[in-house]
């Protein structure tokens, strides 16, 4: 049977974006299974479990997120400070009024894995209450990329369609060279008629003269 050697990125071949996503509207769980997937990287071919593979995510607006059903009202946030008696509990209202993002953090937190390389996926997003951000100019970056693999693609796609002709030409310039050779080596091969035509030798006289005896 053929073995397959499993494919494992480099370092040098991994590319990391920025993606701005708007929280206005969306359903609290789908959004954050989505951002989940883009900074794990599982929207890639390139996927690998142990390696920081996905982009850097931007969230805005995360005090228009919203919920379905009764968790507005009922949903609530558990922590503890580590000291006796040190159980706390927010309710969802009370979070969204004064900490929104932390909102979607907390969703994300809990799909990502619970290791050092979920704490490191997770210092990849940054969730911000309002309309405004600060990385502008990481997400024009990202925008570049993208743009530049698109014409490095569309490049290389016009290369090849301008190479096909050229070897459509060679190919029937090869061809048109064989049948010519073929040609000349028919002219050289001898007449096969030449040589039944060619007379035989008369019998000498003195084998003639033994056969009469």
């Amino acid at each position: 049977m053929a073995k397959f050697k499993t494919y494992s990125p480099k370092l040098s071949e991994i590319n990391s974006s920025w993606r701005l996503i708007d929280a206005d509207g969306k359903t609290l769980g789908r959004l954050a299974s989505e951002i989940a997937t883009i900074l794990r990287g599982k929207d890639k071919p390139t996927f690998t479990r142990h390696m920081i593979m996905g982009d850097f995510v931007v969230v805005i607006n995360a005090e228009k997120i919203r919920v379905t059903g009764q968790k507005a009202e009922k949903k609530k946030y558990y922590r503890h400070t580590q000291y006796p008696s040190g159980f706390r509990q927010v309710s969802y209202q009370l979070m969204s009024e004064k900490f929104p993002e932390r909102i979607i953090e907390f969703a994300v937190k809990g799909m990502l894995p619970h290791n050092a390389l979920g704490h490191q996926l997770m210092r990849r997003l940054h969730v911000y209450a309002g309309p405004n951000q600060p990385h502008e100019a990481q997400l024009r970056a990202g925008e570049g990329k993208k743009l530049r693999a698109d014409n490095t693609e569309e490049e290389s796609k016009d290369v090849i369609e301008k190479a096909s002709p050229r070897k459509q030409r060679a190919s029937t310039k090869t061809t048109d060279s064989v049948e010519v050779v073929n040609s000349e080596k028919d002219d050289q091969k001898p007449d096969k008629k030449v040589k039944s035509t060619v007379k035989k030798k008369a019998p000498s006289k003195a084998r003639a003269g033994k056969k009469d005896s």
